[in-house]
């Protein structure tokens, strides 16, 4: 049966919502952006807390909201599980007695046993089900929070910020035990994170919103690679962003000049990279760019590409990788950020001449708009 998820939302008040997004039965999809993005109104609007202005949410063959219809299903008609940052569960019963309250649809003794089930799937001791949460650890909560979300056997599961009250040692068995659930549920899964890292380990799909806006919808390698614009590069976390000048097309079919510039430089000023060229953008027009960590390669210092050099300004190491900021000796003021790992990471420290390569089949180009202040 398909159960997949399909949202499309517009609406100006009494908050600005506006983009579609989807999530296919099986995937898990992350909305992330700054706070105040509208990622938690949008989850309030999947779980029928809230009715959008003008928009649909369908599950599978099941519509939840059709505006123009004069749908909206109530959030008890809708089957969804949802887990909160804070838990909210009921602080004077057992986690038993919690996970048995979303089944009130069966029998007493039918409850406690799917109950006692579900916090057995969850990892959660038998000698745990009786106690009440406050006389559970925070990562042992969550964990009977998802047990009851479960226990509903939900068609789709919402989580809101559900791993960022729990210290970072159970965060990491939460994930690996949401990746496991994933592999047995063939439900769609929404994620509400503001934190970067947690959505490209865990998600299929990420959905980059701001200011109620649905930016891009897509896999977080895609976007890493080609964000539809500079906001999106910024709110994935790109770091390396740069202005440039589109120069046209080169002596090759498919490949176009693009004139890396420093900021504030003069028209023409700045070096010439070779690069993809899609067709888009006119020649002459002021670009932004940008490159993932993995498309900058640093070398020795006298295996420098076209004599581009960059010294070390900064070297962070962080056990197996190490964080570095250079600045490249062609194009003074422009820095660049990149991850290294291995024996390459050796020996970085302030001051280090070395050679740098760029890839140019993973600069992406994008028109310039300007920064927010």
């Amino acid at each position: 049966m398909n159960t997949a998820l399909f949202v499309e939302i517009e609406q100006t008040h009494p908050m600005p919502l506006q983009g579609r997004f989807g999530c296919a039965a099986g995937e898990l999809t992350a909305l992330v952006g700054p706070s105040g993005a509208g990622k938690t109104s949008m989850l309030r609007i999947l779980a029928g807390l809230m009715r959008p202005a003008r928009g649909r949410v369908q599950v599978g063959e099941e519509v939840w909201c059709d505006t123009a219809a004069g749908v909206h299903r109530r959030p008890q008609e809708r089957h969804v599980g949802l887990v909160f940052q804070h838990y909210a569960l009921m602080p004077h019963l057992s986690a038993q007695d919690n996970v048995a309250l979303s089944m009130l649809h069966l029998p007493r003794a039918q409850r406690n046993a799917r109950a006692r089930q579900w916090l057995e799937h969850m990892r959660l001791d038998a000698a745990l089900h009786g106690r009440r949460p406050a006389e559970l650890s925070g990562g042992q909560q969550q964990r009977v929070a998802l047990a009851r979300a479960l226990a509903r056997e939900p068609k789709l599961l919402l989580l809101d910020e559900p791993f960022s009250a729990v210290d970072q040692m159970n965060r990491q068995g939460l994930y690996a035990l949401l990746a496991d659930l994933r592999r047995e549920l063939a439900i769609p899964i929404v994620l509400v994170t503001h934190d970067l890292h947690e959505a490209r380990l865990l998600a299929d799909q990420l959905v980059v919103m701001d200011a109620g806006r649905v930016l891009q919808q897509g896999s977080p390698a895609d976007i890493h690679r080609a964000p539809r614009n500079a906001r999106v590069a910024d709110l994935v976390g790109l770091q390396n962003r740069f202005e440039g000048v589109w120069l046209g097309p080169a002596d090759q079919p498919g490949q176009a000049w693009l004139c890396w510039q420093a900021p504030g430089a003069a028209p023409g000023e700045g070096l010439r990279l070779r690069v993809r060229d899609k067709g888009k953008i006119a020649a002459g027009q002021a670009v932004h760019w940008v490159i993932s960590s993995e498309g900058l390669h640093l070398l020795d210092a006298d295996e420098a590409v076209d004599g581009w050099r960059v010294t070390v300004r900064e070297a962070r190491h962080l056990g197996e990788i190490s964080l570095v900021g250079c600045e490249l000796a062609e194009l003074p003021g422009v820095r660049l950020k990149l991850t290294v790992s291995g024996p390459r990471r050796l020996g970085l420290h302030p001051g280090t001449s070395l050679g740098l390569r760029l890839d140019p089949e993973l600069v992406h180009v994008m028109p310039w708009r300007p920064r927010p202040a």
